[in-house]
């Protein structure tokens, strides 16, 4: 089996990022409930007079306008706003204009063209009440890195208001547009959408691990469902087990350990803990029972899982060592491919109703149970974004299998791929 080998950021060659000073200091932590903060993003400001670079400019200022437009954490001012306003001067910027049309946060794009056709992107935000400079980043690149510098920059001003960046996160998932299932990876808008795995072996429930270097995976050798661990920079793997039939890898927060069911023992589907340091393996289960489909929460101290111990599949949560397991899924019969948030209050996991297949989502902390998708489609498989405010999945809407993002509360649904049948996404955390 070839695995290619990925340099996820190699077009960059400089990122310079301007410190916050303590008087400066802006972090808000953007909480559900919270009003979206006012954005103003004119034009970025084009330091040429070439037509190409112009463009560029437009470009970079469409994606990042666009991600941050789906951060849920801002709200873009419409641009019919600014003709109300004078034209932007970078080295005198009136705040007071900017205040009066109700922005609270001004960012600020200056575009030129370097040495060796490279682009320079720098960004500048402002705080629109205070007129003061919160923070900014410079990046260069060739110009086939655009979507990564703008990316970058959106990235900035999420972690500036103490947020997770997931502009640059990857997602990686199962596709057989080229004849074969096999593990493919795309950003988070699903752009750049690459081959990974070349073999005419089937490749299955590939998990990240939490730094974004490292995938596991099941695949198929012969009638064996091997579990593998890749690594992306490398171009490498390890089998980590490969007696009787592996699946569902998930890995703890702190990238130590990986879940996964397995029935390595007695021939039945078991909840077991591979130790990437020690290469030991413990089973956490015992008992006759499908017990499949793990994942950590957020601390590492839980594990929810899937069981059909009390009859119909259903999810329970337990201690990482395996004690105190208990049920927290109720109604219903069938409930599958639980999935915890990053933010560690919430669960998304698939139940079927009528033959239909849609996704829901349990908020630890009150019992609430949200239906996430409304249709008449299978819709399966979620995975959370880092920051917990979207989800991609598997869904036959369109007739065949592709990959959808949709926000927590059900809006903002986006289709991503379109080449094959896609299934079994799972989102970078970095």
């Amino acid at each position: 089996m070839k695995m290619r080998k990925i340099t996820l950021y190699g077009f960059l060659i400089f990122a310079g990022v301007w410190s916050v000073s303590p008087q400066q200091e802006v972090v808000i932590t953007i909480k559900d409930g919270m009003p979206a903060i006012p954005l103003a993003i004119p034009d970025f400001v084009v330091r040429s007079t070439s037509a190409e670079i112009k463009s560029v400019a437009q470009e970079l200022h469409q994606i990042v306008q666009g991600d941050l437009n789906y951060s849920r954490v801002f709200q873009l001012l419409p641009r019919s706003y600014y003709s109300y306003i004078r034209p932007l001067d970078p080295e005198n910027i009136f705040f007071k204009d900017w205040e009066s049309i109700q922005a609270k946060i001004l960012l600020v794009g200056e575009v030129s063209e370097k040495e060796g056709n490279n682009i320079s992107f720098e960004g500048k935000i402002y705080d629109v009440k205070a007129g003061r400079f919160i923070s900014g980043k410079r990046l260069e690149s060739d110009r086939k890195a655009l979507r990564l510098m703008a990316h970058k920059m959106a990235d900035e001003l999420l972690r500036v208001f103490g947020e997770k960046p997931i502009f640059t996160t990857k997602i990686v998932f199962i596709s057989d547009r080229d004849g074969n299932d096999e593990l493919y990876m795309m950003d988070f808008d699903g752009y750049n959408q690459t081959r990974l795995t070349f073999n005419t072996k089937i490749d299955y429930m590939p998990a990240w691990s939490p730094d974004g270097r490292k995938i596991a995976y099941t695949s198929y050798q012969g009638h064996n469902a091997l579990l593998f661990l890749a690594d992306l920079y490398e171009g490498k793997r390890v089998e980590i087990a490969g007696k009787g039939t592996n699946f569902s890898p998930a890995f703890s927060p702190d990238g130590k350990k990986i879940a996964f069911c397995s029935t390595i023992d007695e021939g039945n589907p078991e909840i077991y803990v591979y130790s990437i340091d020690s290469k030991e393996i413990k089973r956490l289960t015992f008992n006759s029972a499908i017990d499949t489909a793990p994942t950590w929460s957020p601390t590492g101290r839980e594990i929810a899982f899937t069981s059909d111990r009390g009859g119909g599949p259903q999810i329970y949560v337990m201690d990482a060592e395996g004690s105190n397991v208990r049920r927290v899924s109720f109604g219903g019969s069938y409930h599958d491919a639980p999935a915890w948030s990053p933010t560690g209050d919430r669960i998304a996991y698939v139940s079927r109703v009528e033959q239909i297949v849609d996704i829901y989502v349990l908020n630890l902390r009150t019992s609430q149970i949200v239906k996430l998708t409304e249709s008449n489609a299978n819709n399966e498989s979620p995975a959370w974004s880092p920051d917990g405010r979207h989800l991609v999945f598997s869904s036959n809407l369109s007739g065949t299998a592709q990959l959808y993002s949709i926000d927590y509360d059900g809006f903002n649904l986006k289709r991503l791929t379109s080449l094959g049948k896609n299934k079994l996404p799972d989102w970078s955390q970095e």
